[in-house]
């Protein structure tokens, strides 16, 4: 996905020469093309993750659309403040992108971890989550925030997730993208990268009909049309790398508040606490926090 990411980037950089791209001193072997092709709108902030966004705030408030990269628990937590006081009340153009969401940097030490990022960027004001779930969602997600432009939280998987989609296909703020079935009455429902896991779900026998479902833009305004899609459902299954408490199934459940009748459809795989203080592969602790197929 980061790799998409950037070709993504500079296809739009070419035509737009507000785009911008700050970096907290990382990145490298994949921000390259950038910083060769557009050095004046490449700025190493070095470790400052938090004058990072508050340089992106200052840049956006001038016409900019930036783009502030890092790993998910450093462009996230440590900067929290200002992407709430800078970028959110403000209602500036910043994407603030996060690589390795979930437990892609899990064998770095639970201090990498970034399971409890939904549960703080979608309390912000006027904040899009984008979490796109292969490479041509990524796509999709970077043409949708280039020409919606305001604040975001785009998220992406560490490396090598596979495409699920032929092309980049069209999105919206909480519009369900079928990626695989024939809209049944059945579905599992997954943001970002956890729609690999969708498939290792929906490929058992006890599931094989369910649909698969992806949800790659999603945001507190986009809430109310959910109730609508979930009472054409029997049965729907959430699956995000991420806690219960404040992630993207609690999202779902809020949204459908208001009808019970609606709630009790939705059952949610989210990862279990237990995963906070334990350091392992992505794969290790996925299957440890209880979001893979027991199985597997």
């Amino acid at each position: 996905m980061r790799n998409t990411f950037i070709e993504e980037l500079v296809s739009f950089a070419r035509i737009d020469s507000k785009i911008a791209l700050v970096v907290g001193d990382l990145g490298y072997s994949v921000v390259e093309p950038f910083a060769r092709e557009f050095p004046e709108r490449f700025i190493n902030v070095g470790v400052a993750e938090q004058n990072m966004i508050g340089m992106a705030a200052g840049m956006a408030s001038e016409g900019y659309h930036v783009f502030a990269y890092s790993i998910a628990n450093f462009s996230t937590f440590r900067c929290a403040e200002q992407i709430r006081n800078d970028v959110a009340y403000h209602n500036l153009p910043v994407t603030v992108v996060s690589v390795g969401g979930g437990l892609a940097y899990g064998n770095l030490g639970y201090s990498h971890h970034a399971v409890q990022d939904y549960a703080v960027m979608r309390t912000f004001p006027n904040m899009l989550i984008a979490a796109p779930g292969d490479p041509m969602e990524v796509r999709a997600c970077l043409r949708y925030l280039v020409n919606n432009r305001g604040p975001s939280y785009l998220r992406l998987g560490k490396a090598g997730e596979p495409n699920y989609h032929a092309e980049p296909p069209k999105i919206s703020p909480g519009q369900w993208s079928l990626v695989r079935g024939a809209s049944g009455k059945n579905a599992f429902l997954s943001t970002g990268a956890c729609l690999q896991i969708a498939f290792e779900w929906a490929n058992q026998p006890e599931y094989h009909d369910y649909d698969i479902y992806s949800m790659p833009l999603w945001s507190i305004n986009s809430k109310i049309i959910q109730s609508d899609i979930i009472r054409q459902k029997t049965h729907v299954i959430t699956i995000e790398d991420h806690l219960l408490d404040g992630g993207f199934g609690s999202w779902l459940l809020e949204a459908c508040s208001f009808d019970l009748t609606v709630m009790c459809r939705i059952s949610i795989k989210a990862l279990s606490p237990i995963v906070c203080g334990t350091v392992g592969s992505q794969s290790t602790l996925n299957k440890f926090g209880g979001i893979t197929y027991p199985k597997l």
